[in-house]
């Protein structure tokens, strides 16, 4: 018999008691608004909504923002052991992720997050609210003004297995030997895709010798479908269709008039760079292939059409995948709690315009590049995507339990 087993035997032997949140809460509140103006190098640490979904694992330890505490009018802390939870999102399937804040700081909790207070191991509890269970629960979350939205009265509701602590104890000892093996692959993944944006930046570096254009001027106007004047079948590219690991379209969805959602306008055609500007630092963006010739995406994209004659789709593909291209969205785009950017931001960026036959020498160099390292690094993400299958398996698995009749 495994360990656990002696311990669920030993202490739940008829079964584990079910509670709300709200049952388990000590305390539980909405934290307050941190600007993105706000977040300096030094303060006080804190935390915004989006770094949940972006940042955070299912728990971690230092926060990777800090604020000057004196200009933050409502503060809202949390502490060791609090979860937190991102009640703003994309998608239902995401809405609510959570995590539990296990450094030993005092941390400010920015707008759109919800802090529960608790008694229980706050591992354990980040590892069972990640659950499929759990996020089914959580994905009742409203969508309004094609945002999802959860709220704190929908938090407590959330119902979980709450076995004794010294059950809860060795899952969390179970599960942290399997993210650990996870993430220091996820570490070796992240230095070879640092290793590559390095280099690719360096072949896009050029200086007052060549002819510099907007995206504007090197683009042509696009058109939105008349769904009054079709009554065909489309595919349709939202924004989590576009993978922000590979830059290609992982999925879509087939609509038509009846059923389009008022996003799915814009029409697409092979070679347009799409570029997602609802949070723009995401980096959501692709070069539409064949497949996706004539199929609509979301208005949530700005459509780039470059004109043949001026520079290749290809060229405008790596120039929007550059460090230098974000940092310029980081400073245009507005909004605290969703940011986004306007086409028209996106498209008075300047761009080098080198001969067309450079352009096609350093296109065919980084292609190369890109290939090798997808080849170089082809095992890890295999690797880590079977690690992951095999981790959710498990943890559903270990955190499945009879319950205890009342």
């Amino acid at each position: 018999m495994s360990r656990l087993a002696e311990l669920i035997h030993e202490f739940c032997p008829d079964g584990v008691e079910y509670k709300t949140l709200g049952e388990i809460a000590t305390d539980i509140y909405r934290g307050a608004g941190i600007t993105r103006e706000q977040i300096t190098e030094i303060g006080i640490p804190c935390v915004r909504y989006g770094e949940i979904y972006t940042t955070y694992g299912v728990w971690f330890e230092k926060c990777v923002s800090h604020t000057n505490e004196a200009d933050i009018a409502s503060k809202k802390y949390f502490e060791h052991g609090d979860i937190l939870f991102a009640i703003t999102g994309e998608s239902v399937e995401d809405i609510a992720k959570s995590c539990a804040y296990m450094g030993n700081e005092k941390c400010l909790a920015g707008g759109d997050i919800v802090v529960l207070k608790h008694n229980e191991n706050p591992k354990y509890l980040a590892y069972v609210l990640s659950t499929t269970e759990a996020q089914i629960q959580k994905s009742k979350g409203k969508v309004k003004s094609k945002v999802v939205h959860s709220s704190v009265p929908a938090i407590q509701a959330i119902r979980i297995p709450v076995p004794y602590l010294p059950v809860q104890n060795e899952i969390v000892r179970i599960l942290d030997n399997f993210t650990e093996l996870t993430a220091e692959l996820k570490t070796e993944l992240t230095a070879r895709k640092k290793q590559y944006e390095y280099y690719r930046d360096q072949f896009l570096i050029f200086g007052d010798d060549v002819e510099w254009k907007t995206l504007g001027e090197v683009c042509v106007p696009t058109k939105n479908i008349k769904w009054e004047e079709t009554d065909s079948d489309y595919q349709y590219i939202d924004l989590t269709s576009v993978s922000r690991d590979t830059h290609v379209i992982v999925g879509s969805t087939t609509i038509n008039k009846e059923k389009a959602p008022s996003r799915a306008q814009k029409l697409v055609e092979k070679d347009d760079v799409i570029f997602a500007t609802t949070r723009p630092t995401l980096r959501r963006f692709a070069l539409i292939d064949g497949e996706f010739s004539g199929q609509v995406c979301s208005t949530g994209f700005c459509v780039l059409r470059v004109n043949a004659k001026k520079a290749l789709p290809k060229w405008v593909y790596y120039q929007i995948s550059q460090t230098t291209y974000y940092d310029y969205m980081e400073s245009v785009q507005k909004g605290a709690a969703y940011p986004a950017v306007s086409d028209a931001e996106v498209k008075r960026y300047k761009i080098p315009l080198p001969s067309p036959s450079e352009q096609e020498r350093i296109v065919a160099i980084l292609d190369k590049f890109d290939a090798l390292i997808n080849s170089i690094t082809e095992g890890l993400p295999r690797e880590i995507g079977l690690r992951q299958k095999q981790y959710k398996y498990y943890r559903d698995k270990l955190l499945t339990f009879k319950e205890k009749k009342a």
